[in-house]
């Protein structure tokens, strides 16, 4: 488990004369889902591209298993790390085992045909994201739970040991993001791969994510357990919101409540006038 699969070090990334990401560094080890938290604009998205090699690095590495990510061939690059992009437009006339199957393109022939050890690998992609059935179907007939779901069987046919996810919640009502969050966790565990997952959700990262990483304005804050990073302080102070964070009910996990002081202070005034 002390194996790290991805490693970040000094990380800076620039929009022009704008600093996105300010020195970060952090490692995520195999075995263990991260979520990348933080304010809109705060740098979750431009981390998860650079990480994946998208976007050119003004300073800093990503490395993965000892190799520079960025020194890698786009197709040796596309066997270390798979991306779960945010809210992606599939070819609708394509069918889902199409779009899963173009997973597999790093490891075809030049002539692009696949193989039976591919076609074993793209159904058991939509079996562990609960999709076989719907295989045969276009990808245009789906409900966004279902695409997000196809998406990340993709990301699971090219068989990384790293998985990028960009806000894959951001659309999904609560029994989708409650499912890919349950998915997510378990191929972490039982997989054996490095997750990185930016969320806007802080109660779904205190629930599923191993570690947690803050970011504010491009500069990481916090990172450490959900129970670590999840503080009062700290989250009042990056999202400019008063909260309070408790003790899940049922669970060992934090949970945070937006606290308003208004509407606080009127449920004491209902409460003295009804004395």
């Amino acid at each position: 488990m002390g194996f790290k699969a991805l490693r970040v070090e000094g990380l800076t990334v620039s929009y022009g004369a704008r600093l996105a990401l300010q020195d970060i560094s952090l490692e995520v080890p195999r075995g263990q889902v991260m979520a990348l938290i933080g304010p809109n604009g705060a740098g979750k998205s431009t981390l998860i591209r650079a990480a994946s090699g998208i976007l050119p690095l003004q300073s800093g590495k990503i490395r993965t298993n000892g190799d520079e990510l960025t020194s890698l061939p786009p197709m040796q690059r596309a066997r270390c790390i798979a991306v779960v992009p945010q809210a992606v437009a599939l070819p609708p006339a394509f069918t889902v085992w199409e779009t899963v199957l173009m997973g597999r393109t790093p490891y075809l022939n030049f002539l692009g045909q696949t193989s039976a050890k591919d076609d074993i690998i793209v159904r058991r992609a939509l079996q562990r994201v609960d999709a076989l059935d719907f295989a045969d179907r276009r990808v245009g007939e789906l409900s966004g739970g279902e695409q997000q779901r196809i998406l990340l069987a993709r990301a699971l046919a090219q068989s990384t040991p790293i998985l990028l996810l960009d806000e894959p919640t951001a659309h999904l009502d609560m029994q989708y993001q409650v499912a890919l969050m349950q998915t997510v966790c378990q191929l972490a565990h039982e997989d054996n791969l490095a997750v990185m997952i930016a969320l806007h959700d802080l109660n779904l990262a205190a629930r599923y994510a191993d570690s947690v990483a803050l970011l504010v304005q491009g500069r990481l804050e916090a990172i450490g357990t959900p129970i670590q990073v999840l503080t009062p302080e700290r989250i009042s102070q990056a999202y400019h919101l008063p909260v309070q964070v408790v003790s899940h009910p049922f669970l060992q996990v934090p949970l945070i409540l937006p606290f308003d002081r208004t509407a606080s202070l009127a449920g004491e005034g209902r409460q003295k006038g009804g004395e």
